[in-house]
């Protein structure tokens, strides 16, 4: 498996997860929110709409980007962990979300897992390359070595 392959994976959690919300605002909405806070109006499926177009944004630019290992640590330490004390606080503290919601935990969990496996291999990948280049090797297009 390459990294490529794990940031494609994450990708998809953020266009699977966010397309749901952007093209089902009202389900997603009736399903994650307890009865006592469900509002079900326009303009509450407008934001829930938005917080899913945020996520395919998100989505489109991880798949057309190029993860460097960096980016994988700082997108899943940084990026992922305050999701996981908003999941907590409306969950068990406020009590405003169903268990649906636990759905969104497993994939910033799922986001996490794959940034720290995506950042592993991408290190590896990074070591590989540079040993190739060091003995003489290099791209199909011709070597990558600087000129001596």
């Amino acid at each position: 498996m390459k990294s490529i392959h794990v940031q494609k994976a994450l990708a998809f959690v953020f266009l699977l997860l966010g397309g749901w919300c952007l093209f089902f605002p009202g389900t997603v909405e009736a399903l994650v929110i307890r009865p006592e806070y469900y509002v079900g109006n326009a303009t509450s499926a407008l934001f829930v709409a938005c917080f899913g177009a945020q996520a395919m944004l998100c989505g489109t630019v991880i798949y057309t980007s190029r993860f460097l290992p960096r980016t994988f640590l700082v997108f899943g330490l940084l990026a992922s962990v305050p999701f996981f004390g908003f999941n907590y606080y409306f969950y068990f503290i406020k009590g405003m979300f169903t268990d649906w919601m636990l759905l969104d935990f497993a994939g910033n969990a799922t986001i996490l897992a794959f940034s720290l496996l995506g950042h592993r291999l991408c290190v590896r990948e990074a070591a590989a390359g540079h040993a190739i280049r060091a003995n003489g090797g290099g791209s199909a297009a011709g070597t990558l070595r600087s000129p001596e």
